[in-house]
Protein backbone atom coordinates (compact mmCIF):
# COMPACT_ATOMS: atom_id res chain seq x y z
CA UNK A 1 0.00 0.00 0.00
CA UNK A 2 1.39 3.17 -0.76
CA UNK A 3 1.68 6.56 0.94
CA UNK A 4 -1.35 8.22 -0.67
CA UNK A 5 -3.77 4.99 0.21
CA UNK A 6 -2.49 5.16 3.68
CA UNK A 7 -2.87 8.95 3.87
CA UNK A 8 -6.97 8.50 2.43
CA UNK A 9 -7.44 5.60 4.90
CA UNK A 10 -6.33 7.72 7.82
CA UNK A 11 -8.60 10.55 6.50
CA UNK A 12 -11.31 7.67 6.59
CA UNK A 13 -11.05 7.58 10.39
CA UNK A 14 -12.45 10.66 10.85
CA UNK A 15 -16.03 8.63 10.14
CA UNK A 16 -15.07 5.96 12.09
CA UNK A 17 -18.85 4.47 12.98
CA UNK A 18 -19.40 4.61 16.95
CA UNK A 19 -19.51 1.92 19.07
CA UNK A 20 -22.97 0.60 19.08
CA UNK A 21 -25.12 0.31 22.08
CA UNK A 22 -28.64 -0.82 23.07
CA UNK A 23 -31.08 1.51 23.09
CA UNK A 24 -33.16 1.81 26.00
CA UNK A 25 -35.95 -0.62 24.90
CA UNK A 26 -33.56 -3.13 24.18
CA UNK A 27 -31.98 -2.91 28.05
CA UNK A 28 -35.79 -3.13 28.63
CA UNK A 29 -35.91 -6.31 26.70
CA UNK A 30 -33.18 -7.72 28.68
CA UNK A 31 -34.80 -6.89 32.10
CA UNK A 32 -38.17 -8.20 30.60
CA UNK A 33 -36.72 -11.74 29.64
CA UNK A 34 -35.22 -12.50 33.48
CA UNK A 35 -38.39 -11.54 34.83
CA UNK A 36 -39.94 -13.99 32.73
CA UNK A 37 -37.48 -16.63 33.31
CA UNK A 38 -37.73 -16.04 37.12
CA UNK A 39 -41.75 -16.08 36.82
CA UNK A 40 -41.84 -12.05 37.59
CA UNK A 41 -43.95 -12.05 35.37
CA UNK A 42 -45.79 -15.48 34.43
CA UNK A 43 -47.31 -16.92 31.50
CA UNK A 44 -50.37 -15.56 30.57
CA UNK A 45 -50.06 -12.88 32.75
CA UNK A 46 -51.24 -9.37 31.40
CA UNK A 47 -48.95 -6.59 31.03
CA UNK A 48 -50.19 -3.35 32.10
CA UNK A 49 -47.62 -0.73 30.00
CA UNK A 50 -47.98 1.94 32.49
CA UNK A 51 -47.21 0.50 35.49
CA UNK A 52 -44.67 -2.00 34.28
CA UNK A 53 -42.84 0.95 32.85
CA UNK A 54 -42.64 3.01 36.35
CA UNK A 55 -41.62 -0.40 37.50
CA UNK A 56 -38.42 -0.11 35.26
CA UNK A 57 -37.92 3.78 35.42
CA UNK A 58 -38.95 4.14 31.61
CA UNK A 59 -41.89 5.57 29.80
CA UNK A 60 -43.63 3.64 27.69
CA UNK A 61 -41.89 4.44 24.37
CA UNK A 62 -39.34 2.03 25.36
CA UNK A 63 -41.27 -0.42 26.60
CA UNK A 64 -43.12 -0.71 23.83
CA UNK A 65 -39.80 -1.62 21.67
CA UNK A 66 -39.36 -4.17 24.43
CA UNK A 67 -42.24 -5.76 24.10
CA UNK A 68 -42.01 -5.51 20.03
CA UNK A 69 -38.54 -7.64 20.65
CA UNK A 70 -39.73 -9.97 22.88
CA UNK A 71 -43.34 -10.55 20.71
CA UNK A 72 -40.65 -11.12 17.56
CA UNK A 73 -39.07 -14.05 20.04
CA UNK A 74 -42.27 -15.48 21.34
CA UNK A 75 -42.29 -14.47 24.87
CA UNK A 76 -44.89 -11.91 24.74
CA UNK A 77 -48.17 -12.09 22.45
CA UNK A 78 -51.06 -9.91 22.07
CA UNK A 79 -54.88 -10.11 22.08
CA UNK A 80 -56.82 -8.65 19.08
CA UNK A 81 -57.01 -5.95 21.11
CA UNK A 82 -53.43 -5.26 20.83
CA UNK A 83 -52.52 -5.79 25.03
CA UNK A 84 -50.01 -7.41 25.77
CA UNK A 85 -49.18 -10.46 27.94
CA UNK A 86 -46.85 -13.06 28.83
CA UNK A 87 -46.90 -16.15 25.91
CA UNK A 88 -48.06 -19.36 27.71
CA UNK A 89 -47.17 -21.76 24.82
CA UNK A 90 -48.63 -25.35 25.55
CA UNK A 91 -46.37 -28.58 26.61
CA UNK A 92 -46.46 -29.83 22.83
CA UNK A 93 -45.79 -26.93 21.13
CA UNK A 94 -42.42 -26.33 23.62
CA UNK A 95 -41.84 -29.64 22.68
CA UNK A 96 -42.08 -29.60 18.54
CA UNK A 97 -39.77 -26.37 18.61
CA UNK A 98 -37.21 -28.70 20.87
CA UNK A 99 -37.21 -30.67 18.33
CA UNK A 100 -36.35 -28.54 15.58
CA UNK A 101 -33.79 -26.82 17.42
CA UNK A 102 -32.44 -30.69 18.15
CA UNK A 103 -31.81 -30.73 14.61
CA UNK A 104 -30.15 -27.33 14.41
CA UNK A 105 -28.03 -28.56 17.05
CA UNK A 106 -27.25 -31.63 15.53
CA UNK A 107 -26.29 -30.02 12.28
CA UNK A 108 -24.38 -27.28 14.10
CA UNK A 109 -22.18 -29.67 16.25
CA UNK A 110 -21.20 -31.82 12.94
CA UNK A 111 -20.33 -28.36 11.12
CA UNK A 112 -18.42 -27.10 14.10
CA UNK A 113 -16.34 -29.94 13.68
CA UNK A 114 -14.95 -29.31 10.23
CA UNK A 115 -15.40 -25.03 10.60
CA UNK A 116 -14.51 -24.31 14.23
CA UNK A 117 -11.14 -22.62 14.64
CA UNK A 118 -9.03 -24.11 17.35
CA UNK A 119 -9.08 -20.49 19.33
CA UNK A 120 -13.02 -21.33 19.00
CA UNK A 121 -12.72 -25.18 20.50
CA UNK A 122 -11.01 -23.61 23.51
CA UNK A 123 -13.61 -21.16 24.60
CA UNK A 124 -15.75 -23.71 24.04
CA UNK A 125 -13.80 -26.07 26.24
CA UNK A 126 -13.46 -23.51 28.62
CA UNK A 127 -17.00 -22.76 29.20
CA UNK A 128 -17.57 -26.14 29.64
CA UNK A 129 -15.47 -26.24 32.59
CA UNK A 130 -16.71 -23.09 33.99
CA UNK A 131 -19.93 -24.72 33.94
CA UNK A 132 -18.52 -27.83 36.00
CA UNK A 133 -16.90 -25.68 38.56
CA UNK A 134 -19.56 -23.68 39.20
CA UNK A 135 -22.49 -26.21 39.05
CA UNK A 136 -23.55 -26.07 42.71
CA UNK A 137 -21.60 -22.56 43.41
CA UNK A 138 -23.44 -20.16 40.44
CA UNK A 139 -26.79 -18.53 40.84
CA UNK A 140 -29.40 -19.76 38.58
CA UNK A 141 -29.20 -17.26 36.21
CA UNK A 142 -25.66 -17.10 35.83
CA UNK A 143 -25.70 -21.07 35.08
CA UNK A 144 -28.01 -20.80 32.70
CA UNK A 145 -26.40 -17.78 31.03
CA UNK A 146 -23.53 -19.77 30.68
CA UNK A 147 -25.18 -23.03 29.94
CA UNK A 148 -26.70 -21.38 26.54
CA UNK A 149 -23.51 -19.17 25.67
CA UNK A 150 -21.58 -23.05 25.22
CA UNK A 151 -24.88 -23.92 22.76
CA UNK A 152 -24.08 -20.38 20.96
CA UNK A 153 -20.30 -20.71 20.38
CA UNK A 154 -20.78 -23.98 18.94
CA UNK A 155 -23.64 -22.75 16.54
CA UNK A 156 -21.14 -19.74 15.79
CA UNK A 157 -18.50 -22.45 15.10
CA UNK A 158 -20.50 -23.96 12.32
CA UNK A 159 -19.67 -20.88 10.17
CA UNK A 160 -22.87 -21.18 8.98
CA UNK A 161 -24.85 -17.58 9.18
CA UNK A 162 -28.44 -19.11 7.73
CA UNK A 163 -28.25 -21.94 10.64
CA UNK A 164 -27.23 -19.43 13.39
CA UNK A 165 -30.25 -17.22 12.69
CA UNK A 166 -32.42 -19.75 12.46
CA UNK A 167 -30.69 -21.20 16.14
CA UNK A 168 -31.11 -17.88 17.73
CA UNK A 169 -35.19 -17.49 16.66
CA UNK A 170 -35.60 -21.00 18.18
CA UNK A 171 -33.21 -20.08 20.90
CA UNK A 172 -35.43 -16.72 22.26
CA UNK A 173 -38.81 -18.64 21.67
CA UNK A 174 -37.45 -21.31 24.16
CA UNK A 175 -35.45 -19.55 26.38
CA UNK A 176 -37.72 -20.05 29.54
CA UNK A 177 -38.10 -23.58 28.62
CA UNK A 178 -34.61 -24.68 28.77
CA UNK A 179 -34.15 -22.30 31.56
CA UNK A 180 -36.71 -24.66 33.37
CA UNK A 181 -34.53 -27.54 32.03
CA UNK A 182 -31.58 -26.56 33.59
CA UNK A 183 -33.08 -25.78 36.90
CA UNK A 184 -33.91 -29.20 37.42
CA UNK A 185 -31.84 -30.76 40.23
CA UNK A 186 -32.53 -34.28 39.46
CA UNK A 187 -30.35 -35.29 36.20
CA UNK A 188 -27.88 -32.34 36.79
CA UNK A 189 -24.60 -34.69 36.76
CA UNK A 190 -26.42 -35.84 33.44
CA UNK A 191 -27.01 -32.76 32.14
CA UNK A 192 -22.70 -31.76 32.83
CA UNK A 193 -21.44 -35.08 31.74
CA UNK A 194 -23.43 -34.20 28.42
CA UNK A 195 -21.91 -31.03 28.23
CA UNK A 196 -18.10 -32.95 28.47
CA UNK A 197 -19.04 -35.44 25.82
CA UNK A 198 -20.40 -33.19 23.69
CA UNK A 199 -17.17 -30.45 24.04
CA UNK A 200 -15.11 -33.78 23.97
CA UNK A 201 -16.24 -34.55 20.95
CA UNK A 202 -16.02 -31.16 19.12
CA UNK A 203 -12.35 -31.12 20.77
CA UNK A 204 -11.54 -34.55 18.85
CA UNK A 205 -13.51 -33.03 15.50
CA UNK A 206 -15.64 -36.44 15.61
CA UNK A 207 -18.74 -34.86 13.69
CA UNK A 208 -20.60 -38.30 14.49
CA UNK A 209 -19.95 -38.64 17.92
CA UNK A 210 -20.96 -34.96 18.53
CA UNK A 211 -24.20 -34.93 16.29
CA UNK A 212 -25.11 -37.81 18.38
CA UNK A 213 -23.85 -36.04 22.09
CA UNK A 214 -26.32 -32.83 20.98
CA UNK A 215 -29.18 -35.00 19.79
CA UNK A 216 -28.99 -36.94 23.47
CA UNK A 217 -28.87 -33.53 24.88
CA UNK A 218 -31.96 -32.08 23.70
CA UNK A 219 -33.96 -35.42 24.26
CA UNK A 220 -32.87 -34.86 28.07
CA UNK A 221 -34.02 -31.06 28.02
CA UNK A 222 -37.45 -32.24 26.71
CA UNK A 223 -38.13 -34.84 29.32
CA UNK A 224 -36.98 -32.46 31.40
CA UNK A 225 -39.15 -29.73 30.65
CA UNK A 226 -42.00 -32.10 30.46
CA UNK A 227 -41.55 -32.94 33.98
CA UNK A 228 -41.28 -29.33 35.17
CA UNK A 229 -43.97 -28.63 33.43
CA UNK A 230 -46.41 -31.74 34.42
CA UNK A 231 -45.69 -31.18 37.93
Amino acid sequence: MDDSSIAALKDLEDFALPRVRKSLGEEAADRLREFILLERLVPGMAINERDLAAALGISRTPLREALQILAIEGLVEYSSTRRPRVAAPSLEEIIQNLQVMSSLEELAGKLACHNASDEQIERIQDLNEKMQRGSTSMDPLAFFRTDMNFHVLIVEASGNLPLTDTHRQYNARLWRARFLSSQRKVGRADTLQQHNEIAAAIASRDAARTSQAMSTHIASAIVNVSRQLGE
